[in-house]
Formats: structure tokens, C-alpha cells, sequence
């Protein structure tokens, strides 16, 4: 009787849900097709969207904000790297600009001297300085030429300019060279204008030589050319040396005070010239033919 009794109520309560369903149903068809033709449902959409938006953006705030946490650290990780391999890059660039800028004023160093060396009928052979003294009163070069390039004490050394030094002391290898500038050098030359002979004699300073011998009344001005003079034998002829930037005679002194600048940038230079002196009988003897 229970179990008839349960069946009986539970049928009517199916039937009434059954019938809420098809209207349901139909009301929702109704409302499509009276919103399809006439849109009388728009306002009442714009309303739900504009009462959900809230909803929707703090449901959805969590999602953005890592994302946002995400591309910013990705992206300031990548600007990181970007800039670190633009500084290095930079750096290699910097660093092989400089070394063809070190090349490019070789390749001219060079280049003048080749022609200089096409100026000069003796024989010459290009050097490389290897070191220079650390001594402020001592003004000496080591090259990378000695006795098996037939370098021998006392050979003249000169640059695309004028004249450097002189080499004091010859190993197998290398040699030394003493500049012109030292104060232990002593250099014969003439005036170029007059052909006055003096001694041009180092002072310490690379862009300072002096003549102590000449007296007042030598006929000697600023911006006179000193070349050798070829006394002493060490020295060919002719060479450029320096040019006269001090003459200031003294009434009371027997000589005047003479300053001249070595034409050769004595303390910059890289590379340098060997002569080797030809012998003016066979000079001759070609001239003759």
C-alpha cells in the first residue's frame, strides 16, 4: 500500500514538470524568434553585460595580472640579454677599429717609407722597434736587426723624416740604437742654406736639439734646414736632421743660444731605416759606363 501510495504522488509532480519544461521550452522559442525579427531583447542584454562586467573582470584579474608578471619579466630578461650582446658586440667593433686604425697608419708609415727609400741611392733596410728605454735620460731603441742582417756600431739610422740615431751596440738578433736627442749624442751637420757646419748636440728633450758652437755673427736664421754633413763618416750626406726654432744672440757671450727641432717625431716613431753607405767609387765607375 506504501509503495502504491508513493507512485500515485510521485505521477502528477512528473506530469507538472513535464508540462513547466514545454513551456519553457516554448517561451524560449517564442522569445528567439520575436528577438531574431524585432531585437526586443537587446536592452535587456546590454544590461546583463553591463551588470556581469565587474564579475567578469575580477574573475579574470588573476589570469591577467600573471600574465602581465610574466611578459614584463620576460621581457625586461630579454632587454638584459639584448643589451649585454649589443655591449659586447659594440666592444668587438670598437676593438677592430682600433686595430684598423693602428693598421691604416702603419700601412702610411710604410708607405712613406718605401718612398723615401726609392729617394735614397744607398742601400737601406726597414726595422721594427721592439722596445724603447725606460729611462727618461736615456733616449735608446732596440730593433729587431743585428749582425745577421749585417747591422754593424755606429750605422746610421733615419725615418721617412730625417735622421733618428745610431746604432751603439749590435747583438745576433737586435741592436741598439741611440737617438739623436740623447745627451750623449753629438751630431755633425751644415746649414742647408749656407753650408755653415756645426755639432747639433742632444738635450734630453725629443723635440729639442742644440748647437752650442756657433758664434753670434754665424749666418744662421729660424726655419733654417740642418742636414748632415757627412764629417765623421757615420752619417751620409745630406740627410734632413732638424730645423733651426731658437737664435738668440748675446752681446756679452761669444756664441749664440741655436735650438733646432728634429724634422723626425723621435718619441713616435715605429719603424725606422737602416743605411748602409754605397761607395762613391763605384758610384762613379756606374756613371761612367
Amino acid at each position: 500500500m506504501a509503495a502504491g501510495t508513493d507512485s500515485q504522488h510521485r505521477s502528477p509532480r512528473l506530469a507538472s514538470l513535464g508540462v513547466r519544461f514545454l513551456l519553457l521550452c516554448g517561451l524560449s522559442i517564442t522569445l528567439l524568434i520575436v528577438d531574431q525579427r524585432e531585437n526586443h531583447l537587446d536592452t535587456v542584454r546590454r544590461a546583463v553585460d553591463a551588470a556581469v562586467e565587474p564579475l567578469r573582470t575580477i574573475v579574470d584579474a588573476p589570469v591577467a595580472l600573471w600574465q602581465w608578471i610574466n611578459d614584463t619579466t620576460t621581457s625586461r630578461s630579454d632587454l638584459l640579454l639584448d643589451n649585454n650582446r649589443l655591449r659586447t658586440e659594440r666592444l668587438l667593433t670598437q676593438a677592430r677599429l682600433q686595430r684598423y686604425t693602428a693598421l691604416e697608419a702603419e700601412n702610411a708609415r710604410l708607405r712613406a717609407m718605401l718612398e723615401a727609400t726609392s729617394r735614397v741611392r744607398d742601400r737601406v733596410r726597414v726595422a721594427e722597434i721592439m722596445s724603447v728605454s725606460p729611462n727618461p735620460f736615456r733616449h735608446s731603441i732596440v730593433i729587431d736587426k743585428g749582425t745577421r742582417d749585417d747591422v754593424y756600431d755606429g750605422q746610421a739610422i733615419v725615418n721617412a723624416d730625417g735622421v733618428v740615431g745610431q746604432i751603439i751596440n749590435t747583438g745576433l738578433l737586435s741592436a741598439q740604437g741611440l737617438l739623436i736627442s740623447d745627451p750623449d749624442h753629438a751630431l755633425p751637420v751644415e746649414v742647408n742654406r749656407t753650408g755653415l757646419r756645426t755639432i747639433a748636440v742632444g738635450t734630453g728633450e725629443f723635440d729639442r736639439l742644440d748647437l752650442p758652437f756657433l758664434p753670434n755673427n754665424a749666418d744662421i736664421a729660424e726655419g733654417d734646414l740642418l742636414v748632415t754633413s757627412g764629417l765623421g763618416g757615420a752619417f751620409p750626406a745630406g740627410y734632413p736632421v732638424a730645423i733651426i726654432s731658437k737664435v738668440e744672440r748675446i752681446p756679452a757671450m761669444s756664441f749664440a743660444e741655436v735650438s733646432a727641432q728634429p724634422v723626425a717625431a723621435l718619441n713616435q716613431i715605429r719603424e725606422v731605416m737602416l743605411i748602409w753607405q754605397s761607395d762613391p767609387s763605384s758610384d762613379s765607375e756606374v756613371g761612367d759606363e
